[in-house]
């Protein structure tokens, strides 16, 4: 949990109170809604079918631009929140070696059991490991956290990132 806040406290430091950041947000938040409005409004006319299908081309291309533009913005901070993880991971991991921090109320799937009992001793795969519970715990809290402190993704950007789906049309 403190690492969570921690992490970001720093992306908020290196992203999110800055004007850049504040004005691509917003521009993408308003392609999205600009585009989506486009999207359902119908003409039926075929000289304004083609205007508009170039202006949706041209708002696309402007949120696609933008979105990339934000997650290149991120990667900065992203590289020093990974720092601050590592240090923590490598720390928790030093405190923790050999010990069973949590109890599964269950036996995991034997691809999960690697994982989940790496570094312990014996055979009770219902013994946790620090890495296990860390990597958990890291990925649920920061994730609603995220979202409670309303720094998730714009509308617009999501599955923009740098391995974006390929666009049908350009095939």
């Amino acid at each position: 949990m403190c690492t969570a806040v921690i992490c970001e406290a720093i992306s908020w430091l290196l992203i999110y109170r800055t004007s850049s950041y504040k004005s691509l947000r917003s521009h993408i938040d308003k392609a999205a809604k600009k585009l989506e409005t486009m999207k359902t409004t119908t003409d039926s006319s075929k000289t304004s079918k083609k205007s508009k299908s170039k202006k949706m081309d041209r708002v696309e291309t402007s949120l696609k631009e933008s979105s990339r533009d934000l997650s290149l913005f991120k990667f900065k901070s992203g590289a020093v929140v990974a720092l601050v993880l590592f240090v923590v991971f490598g720390l928790l991991n030093s405190l923790f070696e050999g010990k069973a921090v949590a109890k599964l109320p269950f036996v995991p799937a034997r691809i999960v059991q690697k994982m989940s009992h790496r570094g312990l001793q014996g055979d009770d795969y219902t013994d946790c490991s620090m890495a296990f519970l860390y990597f958990l715990c890291s990925i649920s809290i920061r994730t609603n956290l995220q979202k409670y402190l309303g720094f998730s993704p714009p509308r617009g950007a999501a599955g923009t990132g740098f391995f974006p789906m390929p666009d049908p049309k350009s095939n």
